[in-house]
Formats: structure tokens, C-alpha cells, sequence
């Protein structure tokens, strides 16, 4: 059986927790890594209830969406929702892992389920992030280079969008003088060597900076490897908030309205007034995405989907936009499918199942 540690660093691999908002909390919030695994239970909000259904299923892992503890828990006596579902899983011996926004940041995350479920296509990140990226410049013997170069693609370095095996290389001119207790590769001790290198650079995320130094100075041939980092002020594509996308077919506002409101299972779409012209471009957020309204304006979104908005932020289409609140929970209920998916395709020596809970506390009249 899989540990909790296990699927946790799964689960990080395909969404790494350096990509969570400063305010967010993912990661396992309750249990003993090295536990092993008999069961997931997946679900959106990790309630008392999601982790009694849990139990009752022989599962000992829960796999949320939103952490069930966002800021410190000073105490443990039950006297609100967080704590009694902490206690409980605590007495049941259940583990609590969430993987929230940085999920929402990667672009195959919740955002491109939701828009792949409504038929977009052309789908690319609304607002990618930057700082995520650095780029690594070494300098190695020609004999070694196709060699390096592949170890460290292979390590995760080299991506650029659609392209992969992204490199750089210049050929030159390095000099060393190894001392006494040096073991050159080239030349010998206590002699300059003046040797034709090739300078070598490649772009990587930030979370990858671990492996990719780690190939570095397993596959380079000398003793003392050159290189620098450089922290790189670029967005990158493949990371940030909301995504934007492209009906295959132009739709008229209200037909595309009801038919985000059937896929979506929402009982309500709350939103701005039409512009009368027909939906191409379609910008999305699961949860809470106001702060990107300018972002969709800017990308030429005819309709914006996401949740929470207040009433006077609706003002802020400006007859811009459509703005369509679907609500939170329908906006990311979707997430559950993803984590099943991912989960099913890597591990299968036990049940994954989606709660039998609605955790949703909105309801509609």
C-alpha cells in the first residue's frame, strides 16, 4: 500500500505547493505521513460529515479541495466546524491533505476542467505568474555536451510553452589551474588549461531547481562545475490564474449562458447585462475570481464565469463584459473528477471514491 507521504508528493508533483497564494494553507493539514493508505475519500470541503463518510467507506485518506484550516488553531475543544472535523479525524485516524490554489495555478489544473466541460478550446493561463522561473548557464567540455544537455531536459529544464529541449549553447574558450589536492578531467594539477567549453542554457521552473542542479553535477564531467543562476522576471505560460479560451463556434449570449448553467449544475447564474453580440472568447476562474476582471477585459473575453462576486463589482463590466457568477461551489465542484483522475491513472491498489456529502452550504429556493 501507497503511504500518505506518497500520494502527497504525487499529488505536488503535478501541482508543487510553491505555487499556493501566500494566504492559503494546502499541503497535509492532518496526519501521519508514513501512514498507509487504505482508501481515499475525495471531496471539496473536508467537513465532520466528509470525514464520518470516509470512515464508514474504509478509507483513511481524504483528499480536499480547500483546507480545512486556513490560519492557526490556537485550540482543540469543538467549539466550531474546524475543530470538531480536526478532532474527528484525529480520533478516526484520518489523514487531511488539500490541494487548493496551487491546483488552481497550473494550467491543467480546475480552471481547464471547467473549460474543457463547456468546449473551449485554445485554453492558455488569464493572468500567468511571474518569478517562477530561472535559468541555468554552466560550461562544459563538447565531448559532454549532448549528454548534459539531455540529463538536465530530462530533469525538467527546457520547456518553453509548446516546445520542450529548449537550449542555448555557444562554444568558447576556459581556463583553470587546478592545486595540489585538485583531480582535473582535463590537464593536470598546478598547470593552466586553456580547453574549448561550450557554454549551455537552459530555462526551468523554480520547484524543478532541486533536480535539475542535481543532474548537473551528476552528469558533468569536471570536479568543479561553473555555473550560475539567474531568477528570471518572464511569466510563464504554464502557471497563474484563470484561464482563457475559444468556443469552437460563435454562441448567442443567453444560449451560451444556459448552457454554462446545465454543465455547470448551477441553480443560479447571477450575472451583468448582455452586450448583445455573440460569445467567442470565454475568460474563467473557479472560486473567488474578481480580482481578474480587468485580466479577462484585457484578453477580449466576451463572458467571464466565476463566483462570488459582490454587487457592486458587477457594476465594473462596464459594458465591457458578461460578467456570470455561477456560485463557489459550482464554479470548482469539478475538482473531485480531477483529483479521481489523477489519482486512478497512478495508483490502483485501493477504492477511490468521490464523498456521498454535499458540502455545498449555499441553497436555492
Amino acid at each position: 500500500m501507497p503511504t500518505v507521504k506518497e500520494i502527497a508528493s504525487f499529488l505536488e508533483s503535478f501541482a508543487p505547493l510553491s505555487l499556493q497564494e501566500s494566504y492559503d494553507n494546502a499541503g497535509l493539514i492532518v496526519g501521519n505521513p508514513s501512514m498507509e493508505v487504505t482508501g481515499i475519500t475525495i471531496c471539496l470541503d473536508s467537513t465532520e460529515a466528509v470525514i464520518l463518510d470516509a470512515k464508514k467507506n474504509g478509507c483513511n485518506l481524504v483528499i480536499a479541495h480547500h483546507p480545512i484550516v486556513f490560519s492557526g488553531l490556537k485550540k482543540l475543544n469543538g467549539k466550531n466546524y474546524i475543530e470538531r472535523t480536526v478532532i474527528r479525524a484525529i480520533k478516526e485516524d484520518i489523514a487531511i491533505y488539500a490541494a487548493h490554489t496551487n491546483l488552481d495555478n497550473v494550467i491543467d489544473g480546475v480552471n481547464r476542467v471547467i473549460a474543457e466541460r463547456l468546449g473551449l478550446v485554445n485554453i492558455r493561463i488569464l493572468s500567468p505568474k511571474r518569478h517562477q522561473l530561472q535559468k541555468l548557464t554552466t560550461f562544459c567540455p563538447s565531448s559532454h555536451i549532448d549528454a548534459l544537455r539531455l540529463a538536465l531536459f530530462n530533469a525538467g529544464a527546457g520547456q518553453i510553452g509548446n516546445y520542450d529541449q529548449c537550449s542555448f549553447t555557444v562554444a568558447g574558450s576556459g581556463t583553470f589551474r587546478g592545486n595540489d589536492q585538485s583531480d582535473p578531467f582535463i590537464g593536470k594539477k598546478g598547470e593552466l588549461s586553456v580547453e574549448p567549453e561550450m557554454r549551455l542554457e537552459v530555462i526551468f521552473p523554480s520547484d524543478k531547481q532541486s533536480s535539475v542542479m542535481n543532474a548537473l553535477h551528476e552528469n558533468h564531467p569536471y570536479e568543479e562545475v561553473a555555473y550560475y543562476l539567474h531568477n528570471l522576471e518572464n511569466e510563464y505560460q504554464e502557471v497563474g490564474s484563470g484561464v482563457v479560451g475559444e468556443l469552437p463556434e460563435n454562441q448567442a449570449e443567453m444560449a451560451f449562458l444556459s448552457h454554462v448553467k446545465s454543465t455547470m449544475k448551477a441553480g443560479i447564474v447571477r450575472h451583468t447585462q448582455t452586450l448583445g453580440k455573440p460569445v467567442k472568447t470565454v475568460a474563467i476562474c473557479g472560486g473567488s475570481g474578481s480580482f481578474l476582471l480587468n485580466d479577462a477585459i484585457r484578453a477580449g473575453a466576451d463572458v467571464f464565469i466565476t463566483a462570488d462576486f459582490k454587487y457592486h463589482q458587477f457594476f465594473d463590466a462596464d459594458g465591457k463584459i458578461v460578467i456570470a457568477d455561477i456560485g463557489h461551489f459550482e464554479s470548482e465542484q469539478y475538482t473531485m473528477d480531477l483529483f479521481k483522475s489523477l489519482i486512478l491513472k497512478n495508483f490502483s491498489t485501493f477504492a477511490v471514491r468521490l464523498t456521498e456529502v454535499s458540502t455545498n452550504p449555499v441553497h436555492y429556493l
